[in-house]
Parts: structure tokens; C-alpha cells; sequence
């Protein structure tokens, strides 16, 4: 078994076992002794603490640290609530790790409170064996993906921008597959951000220190193609009149980044199928083959088994390449990141262009929530410039271009229209009754909106409002709307719906 680093990372091949560090905290001892002989029997190195003080004292000064905490809620001094809270805030220094909260008279209101605090698990006394080792066990992976994507976001600068929860499931894959050598296909419409993905690969990679080549095979005639990626010899046609090394050796014993290799010619194809069986090259020209160690990624936004299928593409050039696919998600499936990423390209187009920095308006960036940015993040960093360069102040909703807020602002139009019903009876159909009083009683309905923009608008009120009397607890407002935890989620992704916004 591998012991844990000095920065409490293991390897892969632990992520089954429970190899890792727990710190149980408990007043109780024989609960204390029970969960130690628990974790330790499956691999667990298990330090205690009595009480809340003493796991503060014992988490700042573990070597290696905790990666994960089992406390118990009620206890002397500190409780295990408070410990959990001060656990969750940035600015008390002490390392973020997973919570799992145990109780021995827990009521509901404990629950909710842990759970919005940020605990990860909840159960109560007494402690069933399998599902402490089962929790344990899920607590330390999430752990352990949590470090590798903050060292992966350490390394790459925050060139990726983004901490929705498809981003953290890029960057986690990101993570593991940049420590091994096969290759990549990353896929992904255009301007989605497909190049910093493959740089990220390569950073999370040994071999970082050593070059990262782009070409852009969309952007090289067809005709010269062979000789950009694999040299030419002086002579081998008009124009070359010197011996020039190609790509593919420029990046010896680093990474090949082969951007839109749909639009590849055949021929190169074939050429990049031999680098990849046996990294063997040979120049445009020339007679001799020549080895290189490279790690090839490659990207398209095009779908190549279609290509496959139409001749257009090796088909066992793809399997090659396809070894690990990561998808790189459309901003539209992500608006929880846009607050992030507004704020990143407001303050560049502020710096760039000698500007004092700005603010966006709550209304602006609920209108740049909305749009479902066919150029994804691309377009929106040329949006904010656009608003950034033309407006006279902070950002308002004027600012934002009326094809990216839509015209007449329709969706407020519908959000201002349900805000005047009464929806006085929180769960009940009173609202609804309302809704329909109103609607049938002559009052005007806002003009302009389609059905889908209508039905949209409804639900972001109804979501947000449950969201709010229910103080932001996702799980409890899926169950009080009848939907899964996950369908919520995704539905207030599409709708743009998050806490603080508009």
C-alpha cells in the first residue's frame, strides 16, 4: 500500500482503500475507539480528539495532513457544528477537508444546518460499519480530486476559469489522465476553450518543462502540411531551399497539440498514424527515419466518426487518438460560471485599454446568464470588451447588446409580470389560483414572449422563490418540488438560477 504524501495526495491505485489519514473527533471515548478500530481495519491511519479545540490544534499540525473528519455534532466547548463552520471558512487557515457529521440525538434541524454548512455526509449513533467505511471511502476520493484540481488550477495560472460541476469533472480528468502518457481527442464546439485544455494536460504532465507545440491544422494549406509537421530537405520541392525541422521534432520529448485535426489531409493522416505506432518521422524529401518521444493531443469541434464514415478520416487514426476523450462543456451548460468569467475579462479589457475597473450590474449579468452563447466563452470575452470600450460607467443592462439581452428584455418582461402574483400559500396551489384570477380577470400579459420564453420565466420565479423560503438547500427544495437532486441542478444551470444572483 502507498502511504500518503506529504501533501496528503496517493496515487490512484488507493482510491478503493481507505490509505489516508481520519481524524475522529468525539467526547465519547469507546465511540472514538470503535470508528479507529473501523478505519484502521480497512488501511486508515486514524489520529483522535476529544474535543473541537483539539482537532484545530491537530489539523494545523498534522505531517501528513487529515484528508478527512468524522465528528461528532454535540460536544463540550467547540461543537461539531461550529468545528464544520470554521472548517468551511477561508480565512481561519486551516486545510479545507470533507466533514462527515455524527450524532447521537441529531434532530432534522441539525441535518439541515450540516448540510449547509458544507458536511459531507450525515448519520446518526449508533454507527453502522459499512456505511462509515463507504462514506470514509468517498470522502478521501473527493478529497484527493479536490487536490489535484487545485494543483492542476496552480499550474495553469486560472487560464481555466470555472467552478461549476462540469467544470470540476474536466478538470479532475484533466488531472489524472495529464500524469499518464496516452493520448487525448478533446472535442467541443468552437470557443469553448479546447486549447487551454490541452495545455492543462500537458502541465499536469512531466513533461511540462519541456515544449508545447500548437498547430492549427485548419490553418495550413493542405499542400504544406506534410512539411510543417514532419520538415522537408533542401530540394524536396520549389522553394525549399534549406533543410527544415518540423513540428513534430521541435516538440522531441514534449507535447504536439494537433488543433481541428478533422480538416487534416489524408495523406498527413496517414504519416501521424506511423508517429503514433512507432514514433518514427520522416522529412518531406528525405530518405532516413528519425525517432521522436512526443505526447499527441488533438481537438475538434467536427464529428469524426461521421468523417470516418464519409472516407474523410482514418478510421484507425481515430482509434488512436481517441485513447482518452474529454468533452469540453458549452458555456450554455455552465451560467454559473459566467459571474467568474465577466469579472476575469472586465478587469483585462479594463487593464488593456488604460481604464479604471468596473462594475457589472446585477441586471447585466442576469441578461448575460440567459444567453445560450452559441460562441461560448469566446464570445463572451468579446462581448464584455465590446460593453467594457462603449460604456460610460459600470456595466448596466443598456450596456449589455441587445442581441445578447434579447429584445425588450422579454424574459424580465414575464419575471416582472409573475412578481405582481401573490403566491401566498408556500406549497400550495394558491399561487396558481392566482396566476389564473389574474390572467382571466383581463390583466395584460407581457407581449413579446414565445411560450418556451414564458415557461422559462415561470420556473426561474418558482425555483428561486422555493430556493429562497427553503434557505438555498437544493436537496430539501427537490423534495419539495418532486424532482431529483440532479434534475434540479441541471434545471437551474439552463435557468441560470444562483444563490445571490438575480
Amino acid at each position: 500500500m502507498n502511504e500518503p504524501s506529504e501533501t496528503g495526495e496517493t496515487s490512484d491505485s488507493d482510491d478503493t482503500g481507505l490509505v489516508g489519514k481520519i481524524l475522529v473527533v468525539d467526547d465519547e471515548r469507546n465511540i472514538r475507539r470503535t470508528l479507529r478500530m473501523v478505519l484502521e481495519g480497512e488501511g486508515a491511519t486514524v489520529v483522535e480528539a476529544e474535543t473541537g479545540e483539539a482537532a484545530l490544534v491537530e489539523l494545523a499540525a498534522a505531517r501528513p495532513p487529515v484528508e478527512v473528519v468524522v465528528s461528532d455534532v454535540m460536544m463540550p466547548g467547540i461543537s461539531g457544528l461550529e468545528l464544520l463552520e470554521r472548517l468551511r471558512d477561508p480565512e481561519h487557515g486551516v486545510p479545507s477537508v470533507p466533514v462527515i457529521m455524527i450524532s447521537g440525538h441529531a434532530t432534522v434541524e441539525d441535518a439541515v444546518k450540516a448540510t449547509r454548512l458544507g458536511a459531507f455526509d450525515f448519520f446518526e449513533k449508533p454507527l453502522a460499519r459499512d456505511r462509515v467505511i463507504v462514506s470514509v471511502r468517498n470522502a478521501l476520493r473527493q478529497h484527493r480530486s479536490d487536490q489535484r484540481i487545485r494543483a492542476l488550477r496552480s499550474r495553469i495560472g486560472g487560464s481555466i476559469i470555472g467552478d461549476s460541476e462540469p467544470m470540476r469533472t474536466l478538470l479532475a480528468q484533466v488531472a489524472k489522465v495529464g500524469r499518464t502518457k496516452a493520448r487525448v481527442l478533446i472535442t467541443g464546439e468552437s470557443g469553448s476553450g479546447k486549447e487551454l485544455v490541452a495545455r492543462a494536460v500537458h502541465e499536469a504532465s512531466d513533461r511540462r518543462d519541456d515544449p508545447f507545440v500548437k498547430v492549427n491544422c485548419a490553418a495550413i494549406p493542405r499542400e504544406l502540411i506534410e512539411s510543417e509537421l514532419f520538415g522537408h530537405e533542401r530540394g524536396a520541392f520549389t522553394g525549399a531551399t534549406a533543410q527544415k525541422p518540423g513540428l513534430f521534432e521541435v516538440a522531441d520529448r514534449g507535447t504536439i497539440f494537433l488543433d481541428e485535426i478533422g480538416d487534416m489531409a489524408l495523406g498527413a493522416q496517414a504519416k501521424v498514424l506511423r508517429v503514433l505506432q512507432n514514433g518514427e518521422i520522416m522529412r518531406v524529401g528525405g530518405h532516413k527515419l528519425s525517432v521522436v518521444d512526443v505526447r499527441v493531443l488533438a481537438a475538434t469541434h467536427k464529428n469524426l466518426l461521421e468523417l470516418v464514415q464519409r472516407g474523410e478520416f482514418r478510421e484507425d487514426l481515430y482509434f488512436r487518438l481517441n485513447v482518452v476523450p474529454l468533452v469540453v462543456p458549452p458555456l450554455r451548460e455552465r451560467p454559473e460560471d459566467i459571474p467568474l468569467l465577466a469579472r476575469r475579462f472586465i478587469d483585462e479589457a479594463c487593464n488593456d485599454n488604460g481604464m479604471s475597473q468596473k462594475r457589472l450590474a446585477d441586471a447585466a449579468l442576469a441578461a448575460l446568464q440567459r444567453h445560450l452563447w452559441p460562441g461560448n466563452v469566446r464570445e463572451l470575452r468579446n462581448v464584455i470588451e465590446r460593453m467594457v470600450i462603449l460604456s460610460d460607467g459600470d456595466l448596466e443592462l443598456p450596456d449589455v447588446p441587445p442581441e445578447v439581452r434579447g429584445p425588450d428584455d422579454e424574459a424580465d418582461a414575464g419575471e416582472s409580470f409573475l412578481d405582481s402574483v401573490s403566491w401566498s400559500s408556500a406549497g400550495s396551489k394558491a399561487g396558481l389560483a392566482s396566476l389564473t384570477e389574474l390572467a382571466e380577470g383581463g390583466m395584460t400579459l407581457p407581449e413579446g414572449l414565445s411560450l418556451k420564453e414564458f415557461r422559462e420565466a415561470v420556473e426561474r420565479v418558482f425555483i428561486r422563490r422555493r430556493l429562497q423560503e427553503l434557505g438555498w438547500n437544493v436537496s430539501r427544495t427537490a423534495e419539495s418540488l418532486g424532482v431529483e437532486r440532479t434534475h434540479l441542478h441541471k434545471k437551474m444551470r439552463l435557468l441560470g438560477i444562483q444563490r445571490g444572483g438575480a
